[in-house]
């Protein structure tokens, strides 16, 4: 059964970037069809794990919803003829394995609202158009000159954000974005604080912010109105998409792709940094920086989606900087991003994965350097550069920038120390989550190199070192136990020992080659030695044998003695 989140009121904790993992446990025939029993873990800890159970036939659903992104999806084809062969069973269990652990990888497909009710149903049972029309549908009967034009259908990635396309009454010709979402897991401030920030949205300009024409926000959600830009984002421009299709058609397979050119990266890399600098010396949390977040304004680029942070919805790039510890403040965060959507830029794609091995060429050996100084591994390993030593670096330093508008930003001192605790608050939540992923990525290189070829011969030639050197000692014992019992012996045994000592004052002579002497034959017994013919004794069946044995014994051992006859030949027993 699926973790189902505890909710606070107002505040969604779930938080949707976390990645989803599944296995495909066993598979069970039912009359006519098979189904699969799949295991699904959010994040690294294995007690946040349920059990779904999918037929082939529901796969089949989900791909066909999935072929807008234009990926070559690999799931297993349809067999209608010897399906419930079990060999085949077991053939498709590995393809559709291979399909799960395709589209759970795939960025932009794993975040998706298909696949994450696929996979999570409880979680993602609701329909958040619905909820989304229900709380924008109580802001007009308040705000009663905006109206609704149109829903623009996920043309972002957010499941718990929708966008429609609205008019004002008085300027019916003129067509703004209304953005509605739920609260996220990093909304640490209190109802009356991100109200107040909210409001403020509209008052903060500066020329690298795309402007807010209404904010406001409820005790579940947030919402924003601001011009509709026909040209669309930055992503849209390197992908060569139209800003109304779904997120998924634009991005995840496009058609044409287009890096900018040299003086474009330049000037647009400095804008974004400086609008970086400029928030983050007023202490305002950002973290949402990517390509889709960049509107295009003629040759400016401007920041969108500033309210993401009030909000506390968690970022689109989170589930690649919660695998390094070194990316542990915002600061450090919209390095990082900065550098990703550098990198998409320069090569019009994101890149396979992060950290990056190596880089493309590029119109200019100071982009690489840049990439490498954020997205390498050695850059992982140690720490991220500050957005003022990039703004120093030798592709920005340059750029002049001829835009003069003079930012406005009022902010009351209480809502700044507000910020403040909200920003340490994410920071705190993000060290946590590094640290759960560090102590499972360890576990599981330990459980690795234990589970090695190379390690179990390892331990296998250690084994066989340790039980050779086990038996020599145990040998070596035996010996010397042997030994000691012979010594032993030896000494305490007299002339009827088993082999005669050999004298030390005369040694046993070296061997000559030569065959020894015979010796003679050894003298009878002396006439004092006790003989017992069997002629002069009486033997009697049954108790007299028995007589003649214990009387033998008797004498033997001291309890008779001999007594001789009148020609002292002839012992007899007494």
């Amino acid at each position: 059964m699926a973790f189902m989140e505890k909710k606070s009121p107002g505040k969604v904790l779930l938080d949707d970037s976390v990645p989803l993992s599944c296995v495909i446990e066993a598979s069970q025939n039912l009359q006519s069809h098979t189904e699969y029993i799949i295991r699904v873990q959010r994040g690294v800890s294995a007690e946040n794990s349920w059990q779904i159970i999918r037929r082939y036939s529901d796969f089949d659903v989900l791909n066909a919803s999935l072929q807008i992104s234009g990926l070559a999806l690999p799931l297993p084809p349809k067999k209608l003829i010897g399906n419930m062969d079990r060999e085949f069973i077991a053939e498709r269990q590995r393809g559709l394995q291979n399909y799960l652990n395709f589209i759970t990888t795939q960025h932009m497909l794993s975040n998706c609202e298909l696949v994450k009710k696929f996979l999570d149903p409880i979680n993602y049972s609701s329909n958040y158009t619905e909820i989304a029309l229900q709380q924008v549908s109580m802001f007009f009967r308040s705000e009663p000159n905006w109206e609704v034009v149109e829903p623009l259908k996920e043309i972002g990635w957010r499941l718990r954000k929708r966008h429609l396309l609205i008019k004002s009454k008085d300027q019916p010709k003129e067509r703004q974005v209304l953005s509605w979402a739920d609260l996220g897991p990093d909304m640490f401030l209190s109802d009356k604080d991100l109200q107040s920030a909210m409001k403020l949205l509209p008052s903060w300009s500066h020329p690298y912010i795309y402007p807010v024409t209404f904010a406001t926000a409820s005790e579940s959600s947030g919402l924003v109105i601001r011009m509709y830009n026909e040209k669309g984002t930055l992503r849209d421009y390197i992908c060569k998409a139209k800003p109304k299709d779904p997120f998924m058609k634009k991005y995840c397979s496009p058609k044409k792709i287009q890096g900018l050119d040299l003086q474009q990266i330049k000037t647009f890399g400095r804008q974004i940094l400086e609008v970086l600098k400029f928030l983050h010396e007023k202490r305002i949390p950002y973290g949402h920086l990517h390509p889709s977040n960049v509107m295009l304004d003629g040759d400016t680029c401007k920041l969108l989606d500033l309210e993401n942070a009030l909000l506390g919805l968690p970022s689109y790039y989170r589930s690649y900087y919660t695998q390094s510890r070194k990316i542990n403040t915002t600061e450090a965060i919209d390095v990082y991003s900065f550098g990703h959507l550098l990198y998409e830029i320069t090569y019009g794609r994101p890149p396979d994965s992060v950290p990056v091995d190596s880089f493309p060429s590029a119109p200019s050996s100071d982009i690489v350097s840049v990439l490498q100084s954020i997205l390498s591994a050695d850059a992982w390993k140690t720490s991220m550069p500050t957005v003022a030593q990039l703004l120093e670096t030798p592709l920005f330093a340059d750029v002049l920038l001829l835009n003069a508008e003079k930012p406005q930003f009022k902010m009351p001192t209480k809502l700044k120390e507000a910020l403040k605790t909200a920003k340490e608050c994410m920071e705190k939540r993000l060290n946590e989550e590094q640290k759960a992923i560090h102590r499972h990525k360890r576990l599981a290189r330990a459980q690795s190199h234990h589970g090695s070829e190379e390690e179990k011969k390892r331990r296998k030639i250690l084994a066989r070192k340790q039980a050779k050197k086990s038996k020599q000692s145990v040998t070596e014992t035996e010996v010397d136990i042997s030994a000691k019992s012979s010594n032993s012996n030896n000494v305490n045994s007299g002339s009827g020992a088993s082999s005669p000592l050999t004298s030390p004052s005369s040694p046993t002579p070296p061997s000559t080659g030569v065959s020894p002497v015979p010796l003679p034959p050894a003298p009878p017994p002396p006439k004092s030695e006790i003989d017992v013919p069997s002629q002069s004794i009486a033997i009697a069946n049954g108790a007299g044998r028995g007589a003649l044995l214990s009387s033998i014994q008797s004498f033997k051992k001291g309890h008779l003695k001999p007594a001789l006859t009148n020609d002292c030949s002839t012992p007899t027993i007494k």
